[in-house]
């Protein structure tokens, strides 16, 4: 009778301890994590191709899990080993290794919030996205020249420039650099609506001249005042067949930070060089904003033919090449003075 007693506390103790070991795996497996150095949760970057042993690791040192093999064990209990993601991650406070497992199996990236700001180029925005989303940069740029994607909007013009719409975007790490000029292209012809291009066509240009000027004119006009001014300038030249000679244009073609440009940058021979050629150049020369674009549309009632830079910000306008001369010239004249002036206290 003592040996049955005996066998069923034994029993009835295996069990318990299977009970509570199977508690305590589950709990491991599924109870909540460590707690994070920060109250917004840890960031962990995963790099593509990373197996999900070293992953594993990585959330272990990172203090996003209590240990690497519980993380491994859940993720195989689950079915998720082979579907982890890379990319870049926020992870809540106290997460558990099921939870860690199907934030990266379902690619639940972090989002970053970049913003575009308006008159950028492609080459600067390319680095923009780089250093927030991880970008490819030369990736990026190859496609926005390329004729695949660009007829895939119907896009005239030799490239994406100008379509790459300024604005405020949250974007995913790693986010795939096609995916994220299509949510670029495809949120500038959201913002040119029907009204828009509506408009456009009643005063005869295509879309894709109205954003040529508008890049124009966010390459010149540095006050908002001055944007219907400067669209103007441009577009009565047109009408009357004389060459643009826009600076944007030339700044374009140089690359890099705008600068002070010289006699022998307005000889360089290209399409895009308003100083040689006639009429638009091929397309945009930045990515422009509504506001030009709506300067474009609604451009100031005036005749001015002429600006010339003031130096802060704004310009002056004139109608007859006699008076831009002269405006030239006194602009010289003060820029020598104050040149004199500052070497002056220099020494």
């Amino acid at each position: 009778m003592r040996v049955r007693v005996t066998k069923v506390w034994a029993v009835a103790g295996l069990l318990l301890v299977l009970a509570l070991v199977g508690g305590a795996g589950l709990y491991l497996l599924f109870g909540p994590g460590p707690e994070p150095a920060s109250p917004d949760g840890t960031v962990v970057f995963i790099r593509r191709g990373l197996p999900a042993d070293s992953i594993a690791i990585l959330l272990r040192r990172s203090g996003v899990v209590r240990s690497a093999k519980q993380f491994l064990l859940a993720s195989r209990l689950l079915g998720k080993t082979d579907e982890l993601k890379w990319g870049r991650y926020r992870f809540p406070p106290r997460v558990s290794c099921s939870q860690a497992v199907y934030a990266l199996a379902e690619g639940k990236v972090e989002a970053v919030k970049v913003t575009i700001p308006e008159g950028w180029r492609s080459w600067e925005i390319a680095a923009l996205l780089r250093d927030r989303v991880g970008a490819d940069s030369a990736r990026f740029i190859h496609l926005v020249h390329s004729d695949s994607l660009r007829k895939t909007f119907g896009i005239e013009g030799p490239s994406l420039e100008g379509y790459l719409f300024p604005d405020t975007y949250y974007l995913a790490w790693g986010m795939p650099e096609e995916e994220i000029i299509r949510t670029l292209v495809r949120r500038c012809l959201a913002a040119l609506d029907s009204s828009i291009r509506a408009r456009a066509d009643s005063t005869n240009l295509t879309l894709h001249q109205l954003l040529t000027l508008a890049s124009l004119v966010e390459g010149e006009a540095k006050v908002d005042s001055e944007r219907a001014m400067v669209a103007a300038v441009y577009l009565n030249r047109l009408r009357k067949g004389m060459r643009l000679e826009a600076c944007p244009t030339i700044q374009y073609l140089l690359g890099g930070p705008p600068r002070r440009l010289l006699k022998k940058d307005l000889e360089i021979e290209s399409p895009y060089n308003t100083y040689l050629h006639p009429g638009l150049p091929p397309g945009p020369v930045n990515n422009p904003g509504l506001k030009s674009v709506s300067a474009v549309l609604h451009p100031a009632p005036v005749d001015y033919l002429f600006l010339v830079a003031r130096g802060d910000g704004g310009h002056y306008f004139s109608r007859t090449f006699a008076e831009h001369v002269r405006q030239r010239r006194q602009l010289d004249r003060l820029r020598r003075e104050m040149g004199r002036q500052n070497q002056t206290r220099g020494n």
